[in-house]
């Protein structure tokens, strides 16, 4: 690559960009702030070393990392992408915390419907098995003389009234 197709990382330097440039397939002329943002945190001979050292296949996610920790470092040099990795963990613990506030959340739930199942099942059970208390209850609403006419009704002498 010579004259004006050199890449970002030559035209910074103010080189002419050699046909094997092991910088031009990962900071081309059209992005130089990449090149740029690296340069300021690793340094040219830096860069051209680790990318020189890992093989041919892998370059491409090398120099892309090397450019998000860069652009990160710049924009927060203290903790650069580790601030973001840590807060990152942080929201990931407090979206944890609250999966499970609702998983108890609908256990609880789910816990006091099946009470309340339960309990409705109980009562069916009990008035099944209490037929004759239930006729009674029903008969202590009406008057006297109107029970005297249902008592004497054959269909209720089966239930000893």
């Amino acid at each position: 690559m010579e004259g004006s197709s050199r890449c970002a990382a030559c035209k910074s330097l103010r080189r002419k960009c050699p046909k094997d440039c092991v910088l031009a397939p990962y900071f081309p002329s059209t992005d130089p702030q990449r090149f740029s943002e690296v340069h300021k945190i690793y340094g040219a001979s830096n860069i051209s070393k680790m990318l020189q050292n890992i093989p041919q296949h892998l370059r491409e996610m090398a120099a892309d990392s090397m450019a998000i920790e860069a652009k990160l470092r710049v924009q927060d040099p203290v903790y650069g992408c580790v601030g973001i990795i840590h807060q990152l963990q942080q929201r990931i613990i407090e979206v944890q915390s609250e999966l499970l506030k609702s998983k108890c959340e609908i256990a609880f739930c789910n816990a006091h419907e099946l009470q309340q199942q339960q309990q409705w099942q109980q009562l069916q059970h009990w008035q099944q098995q209490q037929p004759m208390f239930h006729a009674a209850h029903e008969l202590s609403w009406l008057d006297s003389s109107d029970q005297q006419e249902l008592t004497s009704d054959p269909s209720f002498s089966e239930f000893g009234f």
